[in-house]
């Protein structure tokens, strides 16, 4: 009896091998369905094999595409299988990091791939750029090399636009052979944030880069953004228990979409935060794990070396810098200005061998021997590219004693010296400008109407000054000038470093001012 089980078994087993080894070898003989394998097994891979198709850029690889792929999975996979979600996922990570096609524009149609009933909504700070990725995601369907792969898939020919397009998976029909069966499967509705989601829903919801610098300079952008994530996206769920919110950007403004959900402190989200460097953002790596995948510091050294990183710190400044490659929308340290980077100077500068052109710009305040202080800063810009900071006219004065002091200071600076006065919001700041400008005829003079905070508004000035290109004529104003300067943004009074920031973007602009008589 034991023989007779052991030969059954011995033949169980026998036909078992052959039977692996019949499909090892089918496999092996159709390299297509090795690659499909692969692909149903990983988004990275899928990545990569899908990346001819989108971008005619030699594919880069770096640690943190595999890592973020697996962290879609996880989060596509439960809602494949229609479970509770676990958490909704936040991604902050620098600019030109491969995060727009990873996840607006790979991602879903890898999972198309795999549950092709699945429904995605996307959005973007603007409809251009979230059409465009729609685009591309849709470009990729209906390409050759997709096709041999999946020749299954398909998008539905009377519902094919960038703005909402959908998938159909053909399948054979129980009929006949001959005769393919389509069956209707999900779709992408694509939008800009603060659009209209009135009757989509989706399984997945992305939104990529819910703002641009620009319109994180205002707090209405901010604003704006935070309550069409709230209350519009929120509420476009197909399953509110398993449909989950996907949020990728480089941080802008510390209420930015990012900074608005963290402060919620939610327990269901996920938050992976990868700075650009961590020799001055380490304290925002999340989690902290990813340290070890860092080379000198450094989150990719092919496409951001310190070389990079150093001409960025340039074109953004220290505040953008902070922001958009150490996810930290905070200057490192808590202060934008290295003052002891200041040039101090007692040298007379001959206008005609220099060439300098002067502004003497005034940030009023109207009190009197309290609270904010007026400010009006002469700063002129040299031939040599540097510029001088050459007095500061600083006083808590009446309304009527501050116009007599601007008046004046006008006579001494002379005519050829630029006055513009700032403008504050409102009816009452445009007549207290049209006051002063009336008060200066026969001056260059206009107003000024600055937008976003004061913090973005002294980023140039920051870069210029830490630098090195800023020089102070020797004064009893410096110590105090300097102080404010050192502790900003968090010094108790900005008007110095606002009259100044006010003053260089005004000699740095391209705009040419037109004269007011």
């Amino acid at each position: 009896m034991e023989v007779i089980t052991r030969v059954r078994k011995n033949k169980i087993t026998e036909e078992l091998l052959i039977s692996q080894n019949s499909k090892v070898l089918e496999v092996l003989s159709h390299p297509a369905a090795i690659t499909k394998e692969l692909n149903n097994r990983s988004l990275y891979h899928f990545l990569q094999w899908a990346w001819p198709e989108i971008s005619t850029q030699v594919y880069t690889d770096n640690w943190h595409i595999p890592y973020l792929c697996k962290e879609l999975e996880q989060i596509a996979t439960r809602v494949g299988e229609r479970k509770r979600k676990e958490h909704d996922l936040l991604i902050n990570v620098p600019p030109g990091s491969t995060k727009t096609i990873l996840c607006s524009i790979v991602f879903p149609v890898w999972c198309w791939t795999k549950w092709y009933w699945m429904r995605f909504i996307t959005a973007s700070y603007s409809s251009t750029l979230a059409l465009e990725s729609a685009e591309y995601s849709r470009d990729l369907i209906k390409s050759q090399r997709f096709k041999e792969l999946y020749p299954e898939l398909d998008i539905k020919a009377d519902k094919d636009t960038k703005t909402n397009y959908r998938i159909v998976k053909k399948e054979p029909s129980p009929i006949s052979p001959r005769y393919n069966r389509e069956s209707f499967g999900g779709n992408r509705y694509s939008t800009s944030v603060g659009g209209t989601l009135t009757g989509f829903h989706g399984d997945i919801l992305i939104w990529d880069d819910a703002l641009n610098p620009q319109q994180a300079a205002s707090d209405i952008e901010l604003e704006n953004a935070a309550r069409w994530i709230d209350q519009t996206l929120s509420t476009r769920k197909t399953n509110k228990e398993v449909s989950a919110t996907i949020g990728i950007m480089q941080r802008l403004h510390q209420d930015d979409p990012s900074g608005h959900l963290l402060k919620k402190q939610k327990e269901n989200l996920r938050h992976i935060c990868i700075p650009g460097e961590i020799l001055h953002f380490e304290g925002q790596l999340k989690p902290q794990e990813l340290k070890k995948h860092y080379v000198d510091n450094l989150f990719d050294v092919n496409r951001m070396p310190w070389s990079v990183l150093q001409e960025l710190e340039t074109d953004l400044g220290q505040y953008g810098y902070a922001g958009q490659i150490g996810q930290a929308p905070t200057p490192p340290g808590g202060g934008m200005f290295k003052i002891e980077h200041f040039q101090l100077t007692n040298q007379i500068l001959e206008e005609k061998e220099n060439e300098i052109k002067w502004v003497r710009y005034w940030d009023k305040a109207g009190s009197a021997g309290k609270g904010a202080y007026t400010v009006g800063v002469k700063i002129g810009k040299l031939k040599s590219g540097k510029f001088l900071v050459d007095d500061v006219k600083r006083g808590q004065w009446s309304s009527e004693q501050r116009e007599r002091i601007i008046r004046q200071t006008a006579e001494v600076d002379g005519k050829k010296c630029w006055v513009v006065v700032e403008q504050e919001p409102g009816s009452g700041g445009k007549e207290s400008a049209e006051n002063t400008i009336r008060n200066l005829a026969g001056y260059l003079v206009e107003a000024d109407k600055p937008t976003g905070d004061k913090a973005k508004r002294a980023d140039p000035l920051s870069v210029q000054v830490n630098n090195g290109n800023i020089l102070l004529r020797i004064a009893e104003w410096n110590k105090v000038y300097m102080d404010e300067f050192e502790l900003f943004p968090n010094s108790t009074y900005k008007d110095q470093v606002d009259a100044t920031s006010g003053g260089f973007n005004f000699l740095t602009r391209k705009k040419v001012a037109r004269r007011i008589t």
